[in-house]
């Protein structure tokens, strides 16, 4: 830690530097628990599978864009391609890894700013995230953010990026489960 970094302490729910502020992130509800755990065991699944990477849920990264200040976000499902860390990396850059997630994904709650998920989007894209997902567990739509642009995504829609190769995860499927 230097003094170009933002150091907020451990709590629960974990706290993120959003918008130049500390913002706790909401304590989720049924939905939006539902989403994230389904989601992080798909994504779990493909990437042991293939001996592609990490994934854990409301894992901190310290984000450092390109000329600003390291700060931490905390998705709530991420992705770490072991071309971004080792397979032996261990320690602290695993635990808190300096850099960002391959692939972060937001599971919406109700109480989310928009121009919060905007400012944690633009920060992931600009610190070399692939993709950053976001999933409405409400709405039933996913936004797929990626530097070339962002598609959305409903029931009936497969889920895939360039960011995650081979993975496919069908909208319906997913949105029933999460619904029950």
């Amino acid at each position: 830690m230097s003094l170009h970094e933002i150091v907020l302490p451990e709590t629960e729910p974990e706290t993120e530097w959003v918008r130049g502020r500390a913002l706790q992130k909401v304590s989720p509800r049924y939905r939006h628990g539902r989403a994230q755990t389904r989601f992080a065991i798909a994504l779990t699944a493909w990437a042991d599978a293939g001996a592609r990477g990490r994934v854990a849920t409301e894992w901190r990264f310290r984000i450092a864009p390109p000329g600003e200040i390291v700060r931490p976000l905390v998705p709530d499902v991420a992705f770490l391609s072991y071309d971004g860390l080792p397979r032996d990396a261990g320690g602290d850059d695993v635990e808190m890894p300096l850099g960002a997630p391959t692939v972060a994904v937001e599971i919406r709650s109700r109480g989310d700013r928009p121009a919060d998920v905007a400012d944690k989007i633009r920060t992931y894209l600009r610190a070399g995230t692939r993709a950053v997902v976001v999933v409405d567990p409400y709405a039933e739509t996913v936004r797929v953010h990626e530097r070339s642009g962002t598609r959305l995504l409903h029931r009936g829609d497969e889920l895939q990026t360039n960011a995650l190769p081979e993975f496919a995860l069908d909208l319906t499927t997913f949105f029933d489960d999460v619904a029950r």
